[in-house]
C-alpha cells in the first residue's frame, strides 16, 4: 500500500470518527483507539519520500489534534472545535484547506 492509498482510505474514516465525537454520538476513547490503530498501521508502511498532499496534511493535523487535546478542551473551546469540524468536513467533502492546518507525517521507524 502506498502512502497516498493509506491516506485515501483513512481520511474519510477519521472524518466520520471526528464528526461523531463532535456531535456527541461517539465517546472520545473510541477516537483515541482509532488514532492508535491508525498509527500502528502507519508503522507497517515503507517510508515514503512523496510530498504531502493537502488531504494528508489535514489528516495528520486532525489526528494530532485528537491526540494533543483532551475531550473537555475540544468540547469547550469553540475555536478549536470549529477548526476540527472544518478539518472533518474537508476530509469528507474536499474544498478549501482549513486555515491553521499544519499536518506533518510521523517519522517511520528505522
Amino acid at each position: 500500500m502506498t502512502t497516498a492509498e493509506f491516506i485515501d482510505n483513512k481520511a474519510p474514516q477519521l472524518a466520520i470518527y471526528g464528526k461523531a465525537f463532535l456531535s456527541n454520538t461517539l465517546d472520545f476513547k473510541e477516537v483515541q483507539l482509532y488514532l492508535w490503530d491508525t498509527l500502528e498501521e502507519w508503522q507497517q508502511l515503507a517510508p515514503s519520500d512523496e510530498a504531502l498532499s493537502e488531504t494528508e496534511k489535514v489528516f495528520w493535523h486532525l489526528l494530532h489534534s485528537f491526540n494533543q487535546w483532551p475531550d473537555w478542551m475540544i468540547r469547550g473551546n469553540q475555536y478549536l472545535r470549529q477548526q476540527l469540524d472544518d478539518c472533518c468536513n474537508f476530509l469528507s467533502m474536499g474544498g478549501k484547506v482549513p486555515s491553521g492546518c499544519i499536518g506533518l507525517r510521523p517519522q517511520s521507524p528505522p
